[in-house]
């Protein structure tokens, strides 16, 4: 099927990106809002975790909410109401939460603080299902994947700054001590949030004022997707009732005391069941859509529903990647680093997103083959030094990770093996993640540490590349199909615990505990694979397009 290509709606895009940078500075500055409330309501460690846990809680109940209402309401909602005014509503509910803050710190106590985060994080839940095919939207869906890294590589600056940025605004300086801590009060805490708060609405009066911005829609048709909703209020079922029983274990438990061996690995056994649920679900439900899609909505889209599992497995191993990279890191055959020493190691790896992002992001400016050539060898290594100025303005010291520079080569290289083709980067990507992790694990000390890090640079595509794979030739049903995608950034909220309860079985530890990452990498290897003869089969043939665009 022959494609017509078109120009990337730019300056509706760069309006568009300042969504983006929101979501990675608010997320970033939680490293530093959890020891604050871990210090000022007196927590222990499972309750400050808690903190995480309603904020991207929330945009699996935030998507799927979306998705029920849809049904009852017999309309899709946001094809209804238009991406643009999706994500004007989704500011205006972040700015609600933020106002709630300010009442729960002054009178609601830690309750209201939760409840706080989950109504900020229900908003992020409607920017995103809105903003990501929104991105897509404004130019050729062959280049949707380039605009996603260029707006996911504003959000990784977010995530870069963010934590700098709130540090300075609370402390006056960027480097953070226990006695910094200790001495932060409600009020800098007060003043922070009305910041937040008044950016969340001047950026919904941007959006809605902006005449640059198209209020795009798909077609209004829509169709009941029964069978798909009752199979992921399933999953929501399982996943609760493994989760109470998760939680529960941690009662009666003193400040800092271990779960009992045995408790421990029930527990990792319940995650792994639930885990098994979900993909036995998924790949159920694949099969039954193609024998009667009837009922099954945009789930009767292979390519969606491979892609649910895919994004689910990309969060899980993105954020497990670094969760448990810094129990990894104190071991003294990683360097034994101590706690105020981490700093560098985390920001490395969230800032290798950014430089992937941002070289991946490189065609939407349409610049010519050659000048295009250069970019992406030069722009990897501006993206690392501006992680190197955002350590040395910390405090941080960077001494250890300066050699990092000779392992973002393997990322350039990908990119050239890619030709800037989603499935192929993604296929490409995804075997550099299973051989990075696989080295990691079978070395120690300084080459492992390098091989774990550099699992950023290769998850730094894999979230536009999956989405733009996965809403391809969704028509109508692009709207469900992202809120479905949504929902699956609940993989954060499961594979690190996952992660965490093998790596407590002191056969395993925290080492071979890596072997989780490298099942995920394999998946999104596979995924990327699969999708392209999907596609082909619907008449959507990336590979045969040059992702450049305009030129």
């Amino acid at each position: 099927m022959a494609q017509t290509k078109q120009a990337t709606n730019t300056s509706a895009l760069s309006i568009l990106v300042i969504v983006f940078f929101f979501w990675g500075f608010i997320a970033a500055g939680n490293g530093i809002f959890i020891p604050f409330c871990k210090h000022f309501f007196q927590l222990d460690q499972f309750q400050s975790q808690l903190i995480d846990f309603a904020f991207y809680g929330a945009y699996y109940i935030g998507a799927l909410g979306l998705f029920v209402a849809s049904a009852v309401k017999n309309k899709d909602i946001m094809n209804h109401w238009g991406m643009k005014t999706g994500i004007i509503y989704g500011l205006l509910i972040s700015v609600a939460g933020a106002a709630l803050m300010l009442l729960s710190f002054n009178f609601g106590g830690f309750t209201g603080v939760l409840v706080s985060l989950f109504i900020i994080g229900l908003g992020f839940s409607l920017q995103q299902t809105s903003a990501n095919p929104f991105a897509i939207a404004l130019g050729d869906p062959a280049t949707g994947a380039h605009r996603l890294n260029l707006a996911g590589g504003v959000n990784s600056f977010g995530t870069t700054i963010g934590p700098i940025a709130v540090a300075l605004a609370l402390f006056g300086h960027a480097s953070i001590s226990e006695t910094d801590i200790e001495n932060a009060s409600i009020s800098s805490m007060n003043w922070l949030y009305i910041a937040v708060g008044a950016l969340f609405l001047f950026s919904a009066l941007l959006f809605a004022t902006s005449k640059k911005l198209p209020n795009v829609k798909e077609e209004d048709s829509f169709e009941h997707a029964p069978k798909a909703m009752w199979l992921l209020i399933a999953i929501t079922l399982v996943m609760v009732v493994i989760f109470g029983i998760i939680f529960a274990s941690y009662r009666g438990l003193a400040v800092n005391e271990k779960l009992p061996p045995e408790v421990s690995v029930r527990n990792m056994w319940l995650l792994v069941a639930g885990l098994v649920f979900m993909v036995i679900s998924f790949f159920a439900a694949n099969a039954s859509a193609q024998k009667k899609a009837a009922g099954w909505g945009a789930m009767k889209y292979p390519q969606l529903v491979l892609g649910m599992l895919a994004i689910f497995l990309y969060v899980g191993v993105e954020v497990t990647i670094q969760s448990n990279l810094g129990e990894l890191l104190r071991h003294p055959e990683f360097g034994g680093y101590h706690e105020e020493q981490l700093a560098p190691f985390i920001s490395l790896y969230w800032g290798s997103l950014m430089i992937g992002r941002w070289t991946g992001a490189i065609t939407v400016f349409n610049p010519t083959r050659s000048t295009r050539t250069l970019l992406w060898i030069i722009v990897p290594y501006i993206a690392f030094g501006v992680i190197i100025a955002a350590n040395l303005i910390a405090g941080n010291d960077f001494t250890p990770l300066y050699a990092y520079a000779g392992i973002i080569v393997f990322q350039i290289g990908g990119f050239f093996l890619g030709k800037e083709k989603p499935t192929e980067t993604l296929m490409i990507f995804g075997g550099l993640g299973v051989i990075a992790m696989l080295t990691g694990l079978f070395t120690t000390g300084t080459t492992a540490t390098y091989a774990f890090l550099s699992g950023g640079l290769f998850c730094s595509i894999m979230w536009p590349s999956i989405f733009a794979l996965a809403t391809a030739g969704l028509g109508k049903y692009t709207a469900q199909g992202s809120a479905f995608l949504i929902m699956m950034i609940l993989g954060g909220a499961i594979i690190p615990p996952l992660q965490g309860k093998l790596a407590d079985i002191p056969a395993v530890g925290i080492h071979q505990s890596y072997w989780i990452p490298v099942l995920c990498f394999v998946y999104l290897t596979f995924y990327a694979f699969r999708v392209k003869s999907v596609l082909k089969s619907q008449g959507i043939d990336y590979s045969s397009l040059d992702g450049g665009g305009g030129h």
